[in-house]
């Protein structure tokens, strides 16, 4: 199934629930609003929930607030069909998934090459450089107009998961695709701005404190951070410094892997593993070892257990691929 199967499933619809990953970043969220924006132009409806909150940085993009966070009064939602958006899995969507209690039709448009394929309609291409290119292909197949609003949300999405276009999954539709977006006379250098400069003083305090508890391993290939309960102050005040943090590491000389681990306040110990590659490691695979999936050279997972036992097992499958 692919690109034509969405276009009927959007013809014979009208309602739509749209839901992408928890912990959004500039695809989900540039996916999600595209796509509401489509559904628009041909005269349908939609709703977008989130089981978490937007992300700091993004309130420049256009209808943002129409992403709004899931609460108990959205389980009596009618709706004829599920729309999930970057996820590999269902339960990626949080809690969200769960409003499908009657079993509505789920469209699965995704990119991620770990993709369960677990849709009534399935389009998952791991070519795509990002779930907005794949939504900006939509648009170009039922030849609507994207309009400005659109094209920015759009963009958004293809520079972040592309890492501003540098990352391996960038091909040259990617640029043509963001070539095209950018005759909306988008603000490229504002947006970079916007979504990568923009670290409040406070938490870049706490950014530079944290970065120097980096540790290394296997011969200083492997780079690994760890986020503390106590440092998770700037998560909540909606600052989510591990974009930052992984970058950092990808610049380090002689660094195949980098790892971020984020311990998991609750009753069972769990740490969340977000992995960056430069190519040598196939950090999907290591991923797919405890439960998880994403990239190549972009992946992540939670695993239930304390940071020691986590780290140790994490660290031992990336070793051993090196």
């Amino acid at each position: 199934m692919g690109i034509n199967q969405v276009c009927k499933a959007l013809k014979k619809y009208d309602r739509f629930l749209i839901a992408a990953h928890t912990s959004p970043e500039g695809d989900a969220l540039g996916s999600q609003l595209g796509f509401y924006n489509l559904i628009r132009k041909l005269g349908k409806r939609g709703v977008i929930l989130s089981d978490d909150r937007i992300p700091y940085g993004y309130d420049f993009l256009p209808g943002i607030n129409r992403i709004r966070r899931l609460k108990k009064a959205d389980r009596h939602l009618k709706f004829d069909c599920l729309v999930t958006l970057d996820c590999a899995d269902l339960k990626r969507t949080g809690d969200v998934y769960r409003l499908n209690r009657e079993g509505k039709p789920v469209l699965n448009i995704d990119h991620h090459i770990s993709n369960r394929f677990f849709g009534g309609v399935n389009w998952v291409d791991p070519q795509a450089s990002s779930c907005s290119e794949m939504i900006y292909r939509l648009y170009k197949r039922m030849r609507l107009k994207i309009d400005k609003d659109t094209a920015l949300v759009l963009y958004t999405g293809i520079m972040t998961d592309t890492g501003s276009f540098h990352y391996s999954n960038t091909s040259a539709f990617t640029f043509a695709a963001a070539a095209d977006l950018m005759k909306y006379k988008i603000d490229v250098a504002g947006v970079y701005r916007k979504t990568y400069e923009n670290i409040p003083a406070r938490q870049a305090k706490l950014l530079v404190d944290f970065l120097s508890k980096m540790k290394f391993f296997g011969r200083k290939r492997i780079a690994v951070f760890r986020i503390v309960p106590e440092f998770s102050g700037s998560v909540k005040s909606g600052v989510d410094l591990a974009d930052q943090v992984l970058n950092f590491g990808r610049q380090i000389e002689g660094v195949e892997v980098v790892v971020l681990f984020r311990e998991i306040p609750g009753k069972e110990p769990k740490v969340r593993v977000n992995l960056r590659s430069q190519g040598k490691v196939d950090v999907n695979k290591v991923a797919a070892l405890f439960g998880g999936g994403g990239h190549p050279a972009a992946s992540g997972c939670t695993v239930s257990g304390n940071f020691q036992a986590v780290s140790r097992k994490v660290v031992a499958a990336i070793s051993a691929r090196l």
